[in-house]
C-alpha cells in the first residue's frame, strides 16, 4: 500500500542483532505477499475544551500538526504532516464497524485453518484496552470474535475431550470411550477452593458478551467437527506468566506466580510451554475464562491513566477441526487429518515517558521494560523493511524480547498480521503520537508471505447430510406406520405382520346337507394355519435361542470391555502419576534454571557495567596518549630544528678549527726550519769564550721572559712586545675576573677591548654581551700558577633569562727553564762535565725558547703555550 511519507522526517535507525540459528519455515507462497494491515483509530477528547493536534482528513488519511507553543518552523511556517493508513476510524466510529473491517476477516481465516495476529499499539491512555475488550453494552473486538466463532461452529462442535491438546503445541483425537471416561473423571473432581473458583462475571461487564449481531461464517464445512481452546498470558518485565493458572489458595503466605518459557514445536512454531488451555463450548464460557484471567492482569494508577496496563496481554484462540468418518457419525482417528489454527489478540502496553507519568520504583522498572520491548518490536519491523526494500540479508533480532520471539512465525509467513494504531488527539501527547505515526507508517511497508491454502479434509463431502437424511427418512416411515417408536407400537406391528402372513379363512356357513366342499376347504385352511403356526413357533424358538446366545456373548463382551477399561484406566492413572512426578521434577529444574538465569543476568549486568567503565577509561587513556604523541611530535620538531642549528654551528666551528690546525702545522714546520738554521749557525760559529752561565739563585729569582724572540728571519716582520689580541675581539664580551686572581703580567695575558669586566656574573651584564670569558687560576703539579680562560656563548632563554653555553678552554702556564732543569735532571758530581753540559744546554735552551715563543704568538685560543727548556742527551 502506498503511503505519503511525512515531510522532514528521516527513517529511524536500529541495530540488527544476529539470532542463534536460522529457523526453517513452513511452506508458503513467496510470490504472493500481503502487506501488514495498519488501521488508525482516534480516541475522543476527554474534555471539549482540550486542544487537539490530530485531525481526520478522510477515510485513509490523518493530519498531525504541532500544538500552540511548540515551535517547529520550516520556511517560516508550521510543519504539518499527513499519514496514510489502510483505513482511519474517527471518534464517532462504533465497535461493530471496527470489527467488521479489521477482525472479521481474521475469524473467517481461522475457521478455514489459517492463523492470524491482531494487536493494538499506542501510547498510554490512547484506548487500546477499550478497543480490544470494550465497555458494558458495547463489546470490543475480543467478545465479538468469540461470538462469531461460536455462531459459525455451534451445531458442529465435538463433545468435550474428543480433541485433546498435548504439551508440544499439538492436538490429538480420542475415541468416544476415552472422551467419556475423561468427562466422568472431570465431573467427579471437586471444585478447587480458590478465589477464582467463583465462576461468575461481574454484573457491570456482563453486557459485553451480549452481542446481538449474530455474525457468522456462511461456508462452514459441515462434515468437520470443531473444538475451541483458549489461553491467556501476559508478558511482564520480559517474563511470561499464565493468567489462567489455578494456584492453591494460601492466605498466610501466597506463592508468587511462576514464569513460563518459550519453546519451538516440530513445525518450528513458537509456543508457551506449560500454559493452561481451556476447552470452551460457548461465548459465555470463553468470556468467563477471559475475565478470570483479566482480574489477575497487572495494572497500576499513573499520572496519565487511572488503570494503566503494566504488561502485554495475549489472548490466544485455538480452533481444532477434523473430518468425520465415512458414516458421518464419529471423528476420524488419524492425526494427519487434524487442522489446528490460531488467532492471537494482543493488547500491548502503552509506551510512556517517566517525566510525565512520574513513575518511581517498580513503576519505573515496568516502564523501562515496556519501552524496551516496544523498541525491539520497532527494530524487528525496520530490519524486515530494509531486507525487503533494499535486498539486504540482515538477521532480525526476534530473540531480544519475549514479545517478538513469540510472534516471529507470523512475520515469517504463518498468517495475516493486523495492527490497530490508537492515538489520543490531545496536545500533550503530540511527541509520542508523532513517534507512533512514524512506526505505523514503517510497519505497513513490510510484506508478509501468504500461506498456501490446503484442503481441510480429503473425503467425500456431504457425509453428515446423508446420515441425517437417512435418520429423518427412517423416523418418517415409522411415524407413518404407527406414530412414534415405542414398545407397544413395535408389538402391534409384529402382530399385524403375523396376521397378514396367514391364509384367509373361507366361508363357514352350511346351506345344504349334502355340501361336501365347505368343510374340507375349512379343514385344509386350518391345517395350513396350524403348520404355519408350528413353523413360526420353531423359528421363534430358534430366534429366542439365538437372541439368548447373543445376549450372553454381549454380557461377556461387556464384562471383558469393563475389565479392559478398568485396566486401561489403571494404566492411565499410573501414567498420570508418572507425569505428575515428571512435572514436579521439571518444575524444580525450571526453578533452578530460572534462578541461574537471574544470577547470570545480574552477572552480565555487572560485566557490562565494568565493560563500559573500562571502555571509558580506555578512551580517556587513548586521548591522553594522543595528546602525548602530539606533544612528542612537537618536541621532536623543535629538537630537530635545534639539532640542525647546532649541526650547522659545529660545522662552521670544525671548519674554523681545521683552518687553525693547518696554520699551526705550517707554523710548526717553519719553527723547525728556524731551529735547524739557528742550530747550524751556533754549531758552525767559533767557540773562543764560554758564555757566562747565570747562577742558580739568579735563575730562581728572575722569571723567564716569554717574549724572547729568535734571531731575525729573512722577510719576517720584527716581533713587538705586546698583549695577545683575542680572536673574538670584534664581539661584545663579559670578562669575569674573580678578585682572588693573581696578576701574571705576562705577554700571554689576553686583552679583550670593549669588554665588561665583572667580579661576579650578573644577568644585567650578560644581557648586553654575546660572549662570556671566565679567568680561573690554580696551581699545577709542578707548583707553578696555571691560568685557564673558560669561554662561552650567551643566548636568551624562553623564560626571559640568559644562559651560557661553554665552547672552549684556553690554558696559560708559566714555567722556568732553569727550574725545570733542576727538577728534571739529577745532580752531576763532575764539575767539568757539568760546566760543559750547562754551556751546551744554555744555548739549546735559548734556541728552543725563542723558537717556541715565536710560534706560540701565532697560535689561536684554546691551545696550551709552554716555554720549557730542553736538555740535550749526551
Amino acid at each position: 500500500m502506498a503511503t505519503a511519507r511525512p515531510r522532514g522526517h528521516g527513517d529511524m535507525r536500529a541495530a540488527a542483532r544476529t539470532p542463534r540459528r536460522p529457523v526453517p519455515k513452513k511452506p508458503s507462497n513467496p510470490s504472493l505477499k500481503d502487506p501488514v494491515g495498519v488501521y488508525c483509530r482516534v480516541r475522543p477528547l476527554s474534555r471539549p475544551d482540550q486542544e487537539c493536534c490530530i485531525e481526520v482528513i478522510n477515510e485513509t488519511t490523518v493530519q498531525i500538526h504541532p500544538p500552540d507553543g511548540y515551535r517547529i518552523f520550516r520556511n517560516g511556517e508550521y510543519r504539518e504532516t499527513q499519514y496514510s493508513f489502510k483505513e482511519v476510524f474517527g471518534t464517532l466510529v462504533v465497535q461493530k464497524k471496527l470489527f467488521d473491517v479489521v477482525a472479521k476477516p481474521l475469524v473467517e481465516d481461522l475457521i478455514r485453518g489459517k492463523n492470524g495476529l491482531l494487536f493494538t499499539y499506542g501510547v498510554t491512555g490512547s484506548g487500546k484496552t477499550h478497543t480490544m475488550t470494550g465497555s458494558p453494552g458495547d463489546g470490543g473486538l475480543l467478545p465479538r470474535c468469540l461470538d462469531m466463532i461460536f455462531n459459525s461452529i455451534g451445531p458442529f462442535q465435538a463433545k468435550r475431550f474428543v480433541f485433546k491438546l498435548d504439551d508440544k503445541n499439538g492436538v490429538d483425537v480420542q475415541c468416544e470411550v476415552d472422551a467419556l471416561l475423561e468427562r466422568q473423571k472431570r465431573d467427579a473432581m471437586p471444585v478447587p477452593k480458590t478465589p477464582s473458583g467463583k465462576r461468575q462475571i461481574d454484573p457491570e461487564f456482563a453486557d459485553m458478551i451480549n452481542v446481538q449481531d449474530h455474525c457468522k461464517v456462511e461456508d462452514v464445512d459441515e462434515d468437520n467437527v470443531y473444538s475451541v481452546f483458549v489461553s491467556y498470558i501476559e508478558i511482564y518485565n520480559n517474563y511470561i506468566y499464565d493468567l489462567l493458572e489455578e494456584a492453591p489458595f494460601e492466605p498466610i503466605k501466597p506463592k508468587p506466580p511462576q514464569s513460563k518459557i518459550l519453546r519451538e514445536d516440530q513445525n518450528h512454531n513458537m509456543y508457551v510451554m506449560g500454559c493452561t488451555e481451556v476447552e470452551v463450548k460457548s461465548t459465555e464460557e470463553a468470556f468467563e475464562v477471559f475475565w478470570r484471567g483479566q482480574k489477575k492482569r497487572r495494572i497500576a494508577d499513573t499520572q496519565l491513566n487511572r488503570e494503566s496496563s503494566r504488561s502485554h496481554s495475549v489472548f490466544i484462540i485455538k480452533l481444532a477441526q477434523a473430518p468425520l468418518d465415512a458414516d458421518g457419525d464419529n471423528v476420524l482417528q488419524e492425526k494427519e487429518q487434524i487442522t489446528l489454527s490460531q488467532l492471537s489478540l494482543v493488547d500491548l502496553a502503552g509506551s510512556e515517558r517517566t517525566n510525565r507519568t512520574k513513575a518511581e520504583g517498580n513503576r519505573l522498572r515496568e516502564a523501562g521494560n515496556i519501552n524496551q520491548s516496544l523498541m525491539t518490536l520497532r527494530t524487528c519491523i525496520e530490519v524486515l523493511r530494509e531486507n525487503q526494500m533494499y535486498g539486504m540479508n540482515k538477521m532480525v533480532p526476534y530473540r531480544d524480547s519475549k514479545l517478538t520471539h513469540l510472534f516471529k512465525n507470523y512475520f515469517d509467513g504463518e498468517g495475516k498480521v493486523r495492527m490497530i494504531v490508537c492515538v489520543n488527539p490531545k496536545a500533550e501527547d503530540y511527541e509520542e503520537s508523532l513517534q507512533v505515526m512514524r512506526f505505523a507508517e514503517m510497519t505497513q511497508e513490510v510484506e508478509v508471505a501468504r500461506p498456501v491454502d490446503r484442503a481441510l479434509c480429503g473425503l467425500t463431502p456431504g457425509r453428515r447430510l446423508r446420515n441425517q437424511a437417512f435418520q429423518e427418512e427412517l423416523s418418517r416411515k415409522l411415524e407413518m406406520r404407527g406414530g412414534p417408536i415405542n414398545e407397544e407400537t413395535e408389538e402391534q406391528s409384529v402382530a399385524e405382520m403375523f396376521l397378514q402372513s396367514l391364509p384367509p379363512l373361507p366361508s363357514c356357513e352350511l346351506l345344504d346337507v349334502n355340501d361336501d366342499q365347505t368343510l374340507p376347504k375349512l379343514i385344509e385352511v386350518l391345517e395350513k394355519r396350524q403348520k404355519l403356526r408350528q413353523m413360526l413357533s420353531e423359528e421363534f424358538a430358534k430366534n429366542v435361542l439365538t437372541f439368548k446366545t447373543m445376549l450372553q456373548e454381549f454380557d461377556s463382551s461387556v464384562v471383558a470391555k469393563e475389565n479392559y477399561l478398568q485396566g486401561k484406566l489403571s494404566e492411565k492413572d499410573k501414567t498420570i502419576a508418572r507425569q505428575k512426578t515428571d512435572v514436579e521434577r521439571l518444575e524444580k529444574k525450571i526453578k533452578t534454571l530460572e534462578y541461574k538465569i537471574e544470577i547470570l543476568e545480574k552477572t552480565t549486568t555487572i560485566y557490562e557495567e565494568d565493560k563500559r567503565n573500562l571502555q571509558q577509561e580506555l578512551e580517556s587513556k587513548s586521548q591522553k596518549l594522543q595528546r602525548q604523541a602530539s606533544d612528542k611530535r612537537r618536541l621532536e620538531a623543535r629538537l630537530q630544528g635545534m639539532v640542525a642549528e647546532t649541526t650547522m654551528k659545529w660545522e662552521k666551528e670544525c671548519e674554523r678549527r681545521v683552518a687553525a690546525k693547518q696554520l699551526e702545522m705550517q707554523n710548526k714546520l717553519w719553527v723547525k726550519d728556524e731551529k735547524l738554521k739557528q742550530l747550524k749557525a751556533i754549531v758552525t760559529e767559533p767557540r773562543n769564550e764560554k758564555p757566562e752561565r747565570p747562577s742558580r739563585e739568579r735563575d730562581r729569582e728572575k722569571p723567564v721572559q716569554r717574549s724572547v724572540s729568535p734571531s731575525p728571519v729573512p722577510n719576517a716582520p720584527p716581533v713587538r712586545l705586546r698583549h695577545r689580541r683575542s680572536r673574538s675581539a670584534g664581539e661584545r664580551w663579559v670578562d669575569h675576573k674573580p678578585p682572588s686572581n693573581l696578576p701574571t703580567e705576562t705577554v700571554m695575558q689576553p686583552h679583550v677591548p670593549h669588554a665588561i669586566t665583572v667580579a661576579a656574573a650578573s644577568e644585567k651584564a650578560l644581557a648586553k654581551c654575546d660572549k662570556y670569558m671566565l679567568t680561573h687560576q690554580e696551581l699545577a703539579s709542578d707548583g707553578e700558577i696555571e691560568t685557564k680562560l673558560i669561554k662561552g656563548d650567551v643566548f636568551k632563554t624562553r623564560g626571559g633569562g640568559q644562559a651560557v653555553q661553554f665552547t672552549e678552554i684556553e690554558t696559560l702556564k708559566q714555567e722556568s727553564p732553569t727550574g725545570r732543569k733542576r727538577r728534571s735532571s739529577p745532580s752531576n758530581p763532575d764539575p767539568a762535565e757539568d760546566a760543559t753540559d750547562s754551556a751546551w744546554t744554555d744555548v739549546e735552551t735559548r734556541c728552543s725558547v725563542a723558537v717556541e715563543m715565536r710560534a706560540g704568538s701565532a697560535l689561536g685560543p684554546g691551545y696550551q703555550h709552554h716555554a720549557q727548556p730542553k736538555r740535550r742527551k749526551p
